[in-house]
């Protein structure tokens, strides 16, 4: 009898080690799963996401970007943001003056000044909050790093957004008169027109690539058409020069306008003729878009005049229309 016993007790606390155990294994994989659930990231973003390191201002990707959509946090991916609580605070940095309920958590920051704003999932470092600015009427800024941040489109509004490709000389200028520009979603300095795929600013400047200094325009047709467009163009920068623009002289600097379909290229020549009625010699080319890639130019050349605080020195507003 007691010998039935004491095996039963055995068996019964065997089972309990196993089940215990089982239990414990589960509990391990199940961390581990979740922690499979995050993005793998690369040193830069580790710095910033883990180790509550800051980006430069002026040069992520989401700054000066406005497209509509949802930003997402880079490690776990929870929607944190929407597109229609982003603005422009100038900072150098994207600024929300609102988050999605409940996806954003406020902690102290480590200096004992601010606070700091993490994703309220995992925990990745997304900036700083402010209050008080007077910027929008909610009077809250999210000054979040870029490469904290996913951005996923709105199906519907990716769709109708449309781009344009205008050359006339240093981009520089051109990108500065163009942001200001409603309707314009964003306007980014490249090169376009050449032989050479994927070229420098030194390729362009000092070998024969054939390349011009172009601004891509991504802009809502909705807000401002693409005639409102060519016409600012002809406004900001003389389309009569033929061996560059004002003080920069040389083949990349010339005027160009990069149609993406017949009807752009009517509007352009309509435009043109207008000039020429009006005694403006005007040499600016037209040249399809499908026949000549557009490759962005390095981070330092966007929106230039904006991180240097100065105003264009060659290209000037005048009213031609």
């Amino acid at each position: 009898m007691k010998k039935n016993v004491l095996i039963v007790l055995v068996l019964v606390f065997t089972g309990f080690i196993l089940l215990n155990g089982g239990e414990k294994d589960m509990k391990e994989k199940n961390v581990s799963a979740e922690k499979t659930t995050f993005k793998k990231l690369s040193p830069e973003e580790e710095r910033v996401i883990v180790h509550k390191g800051t980006e430069m201002p002026y040069t992520g990707k989401y700054d000066k970007f406005f497209e509509k959509g949802t930003y997402k946090c880079k490690r776990c991916g929870t929607p944190l943001y929407r597109s229609e609580a982003k603005f422009n605070s100038g900072c150098g940095w994207p600024s929300f003056d609102d988050e999605i309920p409940g996806a954003v958590k406020r902690v102290p920051d480590a200096d004992g000044r601010r606070t700091e704003i993490v994703c309220a999932h995992c925990g990745a470092h997304l900036g700083h909050v402010f209050e008080g600015e007077q910027f929008t009427p909610k009077n809250t800024r999210h000054c979040v790093n870029s490469i904290s941040l996913e951005f996923v489109p709105d199906e519907a509004t990716h769709e109708t957004t449309k781009k344009a490709y205008f050359a006339g000389g240093c981009f520089w200028g051109v990108e500065y008169h163009f942001e200001k520009l409603p309707g314009v979603i964003k306007a980014e300095s490249g090169y376009m027109g050449g032989h050479k795929e994927n070229p420098t600013y030194r390729d362009v400047c000092y070998t024969d690539t054939g390349h011009l200094e172009v601004v891509e325009i991504t802009y809502d047709p909705t807000k401002v058409d693409y005639e409102t467009l060519a016409k600012l163009f002809f406004e900001i920068h003389d389309p009569t020069q033929a061996n560059g623009q004002g003080p920069d002289i040389g083949a990349q600097y010339l005027s160009a306008i990069f149609y993406n379909d017949e009807k752009e290229k009517e509007t352009a020549q309509k435009l043109i003729d207008l000039l020429k009625e009006k005694g403006y010699n005007v040499v600016t080319k037209l040249l399809p878009a499908k026949e000549h890639p557009f490759y962005r130019a390095e981070e330092y050349h966007q929106d230039y005049y904006e991180k240097h605080h100065k105003q264009p020195y060659c290209h000037s507003y005048t009213k031609r229309f």
